[in-house]
């Protein structure tokens, strides 16, 4: 149908011998353009020129600044303050340091990395006492 509207039809080819590769390998039989790769596709479309200088979108969106290094190194001695044995929220450790969440959240993922801080159910955490 889309062929008939004076669409690009692309299709993939599969085994002649599956039979799950028919509706493809009939597409091709009928005109459609064999699609081996990403770059097949591009190459297909009309206006492929302005297609062709553009870089994908990254996963996720933009990339999000870095907190400063001083910054999550006042946050570290603060929130080693607050973490103990005993678990508490993520949410409640942000109210109390007044670190934006990002910085919050970095400094507990390097805790965890190194192996200084434990999870817990509903979001909380504790720090995990060093021999």
């Amino acid at each position: 149908m889309a062929g008939e509207q004076g669409r690009e039809v692309f299709a993939v080819p599969g085994s002649p011998l599956d039979p799950r590769c028919k509706g493809s390998n009939g597409l091709l039989r009928d005109g459609a353009t064999l699609v081996e790769g990403a770059a097949d596709v591009i190459a297909g479309l009309p206006h492929r020129s302005s297609f062709q200088e553009e870089r994908p979108a990254e996963i996720g969106g933009p990339a999000r600044p870095q907190p400063a290094e001083d910054e999550l190194g006042t946050a570290r001695a603060g929130l080693v303050e607050l973490l103990g044995p005993s678990p508490v929220a993520v949410d409640e450790l942000i109210r109390r340091c007044q670190f934006s969440p990002a910085v919050v959240m970095a400094v507990l993922l390097e805790l965890e990395l190194a192996g200084r801080l434990e999870r817990h159910a509903g979001n909380r955490v504790s720090l995990v006492l060093l021999p």
